[in-house]
């Protein structure tokens, strides 16, 4: 599909949002804040909204609408709405609507699609498979590098691979825990305590729990298996900083680096949960830029830059790290489709590097305008 140059006309980006997975919410929160912030004069927005049961549907374009208002008072996909189908149409890829009684109607092509999913059935591979397919360009990695990077036991092989340090742990299946787990407890204490028990293909701190106990362990390992049927258990990096870099691609395939970012939790939470994250009234205290000396900076840096590359990541990741009391780093995640309200740390720090929230959004479709789809 080729890219609308010289045309005239405004590019069309569907914004897809919302999804099957847990992170449904904060999917939501992230397009609405994308919504607000699209240059509108450059860009004809359709928001697509996945509803929690897998159905497609045109969503309001009203970006008020996707924001956490309170505890326990989260956004979501309205599935009533009139549903929606990518495919061949008379301008090429669009969308199609149908709604009861009615034909369905074209809304026309589709330059590029901007899918800020969380988590499984969207960042993981699948939905960036589907717009493969149809021949449509879209921001972020592809199939291989989402996928890779959205299951945190492939992420940490194929890291190690590249010589990147990540922290030990274990991976453990539902079938495994039903049938080995006295196995399961005795390779765990060999990595020590506390353990980090997590979903393997989660995110947004959903199904995390800190374990400093077999009991705690076992209850952990049952909560997180509640959201995905492989988990993983890891060494805890006590006593270390969390930071992060973000990483961009840039035409012609080189990569920068935004300056680095800690995030340090007070008040009850013992690590970064969903609640110190995404809730307004809790404490969490962000440094952006992060504190530290320069060599340090330019470590980690280059370990994010070293990262991206080795996942075969392309537009946009966040790297997250550990930095140990003993000056050592540690890469505890690459996320490839990282949160993207102005607060989340993503945008934050490239703010804080010189490149503003509506900028950064122009930059990564205009990126994804330059990219073909298929083999590259």
């Amino acid at each position: 599909m080729s890219a609308p140059t010289g045309t005239g006309r405004r590019v069309r980006v569907a914004v897809v949002f919302g999804g099957r997975s847990t992170e449904h919410a904060i999917s939501c929160v992230t397009a609405g804040s994308v919504l607000a912030a699209i240059d509108r004069d450059k860009y004809d927005v359709v928001p697509v909204g996945i509803a929690a049961d897998g159905r497609w549907v045109l969503e309001a374009d009203e970006p008020g609408k996707h924001r956490i208002t309170g505890p326990g008072q989260l956004p979501a996909v309205d599935a009533t709405l009139p549903e929606v189908a990518l495919g061949r149409t008379s301008s090429g890829t669009g969308l199609v609507v149908s709604e009861a009684a009615e034909p369905p109607r074209e809304l026309g092509g589709v330059d590029v699609v901007f899918p800020l999913l969380h988590g499984p059935w969207g960042e993981d591979g699948t939905i960036q498979g589907l717009l493969e397919m149809s021949d449509v360009r879209y921001v972020g990695s592809g199939v291989l590098a989402s996928a890779l990077c959205m299951d945190k036991a492939f992420m940490k092989i194929a890291l190690q691979a590249a010589g990147l340090p990540v922290m030990p742990g274990i991976t453990v299946t539902a079938r495994e825990w039903a049938d080995q787990q006295i196995s399961v407890h005795l390779r765990c204490e060999e990595l020590g305590s506390p353990l980090f028990v997590k979903p393997a293909r989660g995110g947004s701190s959903i199904g995390i729990a800190k374990a400093h106990s077999r009991d705690e362990l076992a209850a952990a390992v049952e909560g997180a298996l509640a959201h995905d049927p492989k988990v993983i258990i890891e060494v805890s990096a006590e006593g270390a900083r969390e930071i992060e870099c973000g990483v961009l691609e840039a035409p012609g395939g080189s990569v920068e680096v935004s300056v680095p970012a800690e995030i340090r939790i007070t008040g009850d939470h013992e690590f970064y949960d969903f609640e110190a994250k995404y809730l307004p009234e809790e404490a969490t205290e962000l440094d952006v830029p992060a504190v530290l000396d320069e060599p340090t900076t330019l470590r980690m840096q280059e370990m994010a830059a070293d990262a991206f590359r080795a996942a075969g990541c392309e537009g946009l990741a966040r790297v997250d790290f550990f930095l140990l009391p003993d000056g050592s780093l540690v890469i505890n995640e690459l996320n490839t489709m990282p949160g993207f309200t102005p607060l989340s740390m993503f945008p934050r720090m490239w703010a804080a590097t010189g490149v503003p929230y509506a900028e950064l959004i122009d930059r990564l479709l205009q990126l994804a305008l330059q990219r073909d789809t298929g083999l590259r």
